[in-house]
């Protein structure tokens, strides 16, 4: 049996399928597409159902796949054991109503000894205990040996989920040789032992299943057949596992140079991060490449989570900053001739992983500090469960990631008490919500007023003004007939031109008059059955259910709303031109002044980038492209490719907004007619909102001459600062401050380190010994905690055993800084202990690591009893040990 690589291997399946009529299928995306019951593709079939399933026509009745999947319950295993992965490749050939069992049991076994020249004699088949067709094509037209031939019952030879088509399986298995078995005379298919290895699963499709038990033959029968790619290559080479597979090794490799670190050289941690790191970069780089973005829900918190559990266990094995990235390219290349799409993107993919490796980096050391903290704290009080409130300030005060913290506090011997946690979650989400409904400052902001009156008629894209009628009122969380003069309520009408607020675009403002009677609106929302609810307050008169009405708003906010909406549209397109494809709204916020644009990229923009967006857009402004709004069926909008918001729901009819061939949106709000009428847009500021979340605020029409005049304003009140008489002279006199500020610093600094080299020369002049470690201890008055860690690093710099405690004090408030010498830490010297019980003296708190730790002071006053306790306090630790 030949040797051969796992692309190899991939091109030889899909080749032969192709020689026996069936269409080769690219993969499809690891995000599923028009399949909400699955967060992530994790099977050959699963693309597929659609086919099985009659929602769709095949290409052809015949189809052969290399499916890319990903299986994510068992991520806190993978590495634990060399055969638990996330990512993985299937390999399948499917059949939709044409051949059946004597041709896919055919195929199968000509592919493996014919194609790939397996040995018959190491090859076993089971069947469905009850399934006497495919074991007769087994024995009497293939010729398998009964010595080779295993009946199964149902759990392990029937393929069958809830209702619908189901029907019998026939593995084909692999042995390995008794080297690998238990050594059981009884060792046979079905054994548990590693002996006999499932590689190929061919499923014959031919009940319908009603879910009850009763199964019905069907006409037209199907085959779906599955083989792991990664488990045919550990046959083909030889191998124990997919981690020894010649791509996946290759990566592994890679990791090692990085890392320094050997796998299978005696130990089992290392080989556990290797497995680890290795597994989870090929994931994240093929769902970062299907257009996957780092997040804390859904299909973006697994690949996040993937992410810093693979940067995570590169620290533990030596590796300093970011990594990941380097690595990505070894999976590229490894992956790049059956997934070309992956060079294409490589750029923006290592960009991707960059960004969250770089996040990760910030709140890793914190946070490991301060679970440190709690694991200690939980180990003097023979504690095993950590609590769920310290787990819970992790997460959300720290940003640690409370499944990392579970992993790391098993590798400590700690339970983790994850009820007491997630009703933390729940209690925090529900708080936040009443404060939100607080806020929205209405008794109808519960909607928990039942309108009984038909839906309003929205006239407000092309009438300003409406004749209407007052179909109810709301007032103080009841229905009332009437409102009088300076009550706050909400009016509904049968019809509006007023815009209630969705899709990010604000509502409409104005008035509602009738016989005397002024209501001002100040915002319109609209509730589940269609009634738009005219929030706001009764300026004079009254007004009662049944008025006829005259509904007219601003006009002037309306048409700056619209400018400012068009604008977004534009400015998304620009975007997607400049950054690229990948860049889609991720919320928006348009109003009369300005508008604010949330979009998925991974970095910030440039200087560069952020000018050439903005001229894009005034260049379409000033080209007087006329702004076209139609209603149409979903599918036609998709066929002229109109981009639709990410997990909105739309109907079988949409609204298009298309700005010429630049941009086309669903959309369901207000517009100019014409991209002039939006005059100019000018960029105020791009920033952060999230990781992978980029938001532009801009101003358009008079916004812009607003924000000119600001400008102009604030350079003329910057000359007078200065006593400038000439504003152009400003930028000239800024440099030469900046400059003189930044000599002024480097002599402040200068000063700084000649003072601790000071502070360390006189430091050891009255050192105390225990156990032969040097303990010393300084108060400075006026010291920051910048001050006290270069003393610190001074300390640990010197080639001694030493216990240091630096005591700065400002004021009212003062740090601890302890740091403890590597000879020191290895004699049983603990910063971070060591620190908690100087600083409980003065009733503050802090801790750290073994050789450096912060704390506070509580009583500054208390400092010098503090001190005067670290002796003993050293003794007690170091003894302790």
């Amino acid at each position: 049996m030949e040797w051969r690589g796992l692309n190899d291997l991939r091109e030889q399946y899909l080749s032969f399928f192709e020689s026996k009529n069936h269409t080769r299928m690219a993969s499809a995306s690891l995000v599923p597409q028009g399949d909400k019951s699955l967060l992530l593709i994790n099977s050959g079939m699963a693309p597929l159902k659609k086919f099985f399933l009659g929602q769709a026509v095949p290409p052809n009745k015949r189809v052969t796949t290399c499916q890319k999947c990903i299986r994510t319950p068992d991520i806190e295993n993978v590495g634990k054991t060399a055969r638990h992965g996330t990512y993985f490749e299937m390999l399948g050939n499917f059949s939709f109503g044409d051949y059946f069992k004597k041709e896919a049991i055919a195929w199968a076994w000509e592919f493996f000894t014919k194609v790939l020249e397996m040995p018959e004699e190491l090859l076993y088949v089971s069947v469905f205990q009850d399934d006497d067709e495919a074991y007769d094509i087994w024995t009497q037209e293939i010729g398998v040996a009964h010595e080779h031939m295993v009946r199964l019952g149902r759990e392990d030879n029937f393929w069958e989920h809830g209702s619908g088509p189901c029907g019998p399986c026939s593995e084909i298995y692999f042995d390995r040789g008794a080297a690998h078995g238990c050594g059981s005379p009884d060792c046979k298919v079905g054994c548990e032992c590693d002996r006999f290895v499932e590689v190929w699963n061919l499923v014959f499709s031919q009940f319908d299943s009603d879910g009850n038990g009763n199964y019905t033959e069907m006409e037209h029968k199907n085959i779906d057949t599955g083989m792991g790619l990664e488990r045919l290559a550990c046959v083909m080479q030889g191998v124990d596992n997919l981690f020894e597979v010649d791509t996946v090794q290759n990566i592994m490799k890679h990791i090692q140079k990085l890392s320094g670190v050997t796998y299978k050289e005696g130990n089992e941690n290392t080989d556990v991060s290797l497995r680890v790191i290795t597994d989870h970069i090929r994931s994240t780089t093929f769902m970062v490449g299907d257009g996957v973005l780092p997040s804390n829900e859904g299909r973006g918190y697994v690949l996040r989570r993937l992410l810093r559990r693979a940067a995570r266990h590169g620290r533990m094995i030596g590796i300093e900053g970011t990594f990941l990235h380097e690595v990505c390219d070894t999976v590229i290349d490894e992956n790049k001739n059956a997934y070309p799409e992956l060079d294409e993107k490589r750029a923006y993919i290592k960009k991707i992983i960059k960004v969250e490796e770089e996040a990760f980096a910030k709140t890793i050391d914190k946070g490991m500090e301060l679970l440190c903290q709690v694991m200690d704290k939980a180990e003097e009080e023979n504690c095993k469960t950590l609590a769920g409130e310290d787990i819970f300030k992790l997460s959300d005060t720290y940003g640690f990631p409370f499944d990392l913290t579970v992993e790391i506090a098993a590798e400590r011997g700690f339970a983790v008490d994850e009820e007491g946690y997630r009703a933390l979650v729940k209690k925090q989400r529900e708080t936040a919500k009443a404060d939100h409904l607080a806020k929205a400052s209405s008794s109808w902001a519960d909607n928990s007023v039942k309108i009984d009156a038909a839906a309003t008629n929205f006239v407000g894209y092309k009438e300003y003004t409406a004749q209407a009628k007052i179909l109810a009122i709301v007032k103080e969380q009841a229905l009332t007939d009437n409102a009088v003069a300076d009550d706050a309520a909400a009016l509904v009408l049968d019809c509006t031109p007023f815009y209630a607020e969705s899709g990010g675009q604000v509502s409409d403002i104005g008035t509602i008059s009738a016989n005397g009677g002024e209501f001002k609106v100040t915002a319109v929302t609209k509730d589940e059955d269609g009634h738009y609810l005219h929030l706001g307050t009764v300026e004079s008169g009254s007004l009662s259910v049944g008025d006829a009405v005259t509904a007219e708003i601003c006009t002037c906010t309306r048409q700056a709303t619209m400018r400012n909406h068009t604008a977004a549209h534009l400015l998304q397109a620009a975007l997607r031109q400049v950054l690229g494809d990948h860049v889609h709204q991720a919320g928006q916020l348009v109003n009369a002044k300005a508008c604010r644009f949330d979009f998925s990229h991974f970095s910030a923009m440039t200087a560069e980038e952020i000018e050439k967006v903005e001229k894009l857009v005034n260049g379409w402004i000033l080209a007087a492209i006329a702004v076209d709004v139609n209603e149409m069926p979903i599918e036609e909008a998709k066929q002229l490719g109109a981009m639709a918001l990410f997990g909105e729901k739309y109907g079988d009819v949409v609204r298009v907004v298309k700005a010429g061939e630049q941009s086309i949106e669903f959309c369901g709000g207000t517009h100019v007619a014409n991209t002039a009428n939006i005059g100019l847009m000018k960029i105020v500021s791009e920033s952060s909102v999230a990781s992978g979340v980029r938001r532009i605020e801009a101003v358009t029409g008079a916004g812009v001459l607003e924000l000119l005049d600001s400008y102009k304003n604030t350079v003329l009140e910057g000359a007078k600062a200065l006593k400038l008489n000439n504003p152009a002279e400003l930028p000239a006199r800024c440099y030469t401050i900046s400059a003189q500020l930044k000599d002024a610093e480097k002599q402040v600094e200068q000063l700084r380190q000649k003072m601790a080299g000071n502070v360390v020369d006189t430091l050891f002049d009255n050192a105390k010994d225990v156990n032969g470690t040097q303990v010393v201890s300084v108060m400075l008055n006026g010291a920051g905690a910048d001050m006290l860690r270069k003393l610190g690093d001074q300390v640990k710099s010197l080639e001694k055993n030493v216990v240091a405690v630096f005591a700065g004090v400002d004021g009212e408030k003062g740090t601890f800084y302890c740091v403890c010498t590597k000879d020191a830490v290895a004699k049983g010297a603990h910063a971070g202990k060591i620190v908690q019980r100087i600083a409980a003296i003065t009733g503050g708190k802090g801790g750290g690591r073994p050789d450096n730790a912060m704390a506070g002071i509580g009583k500054t006053y208390m400092v010098d009893e503090a001190l005067l306790a670290l002796e003993s306090i050293v003794g007690d630790v170091m003894g302790n040990e």
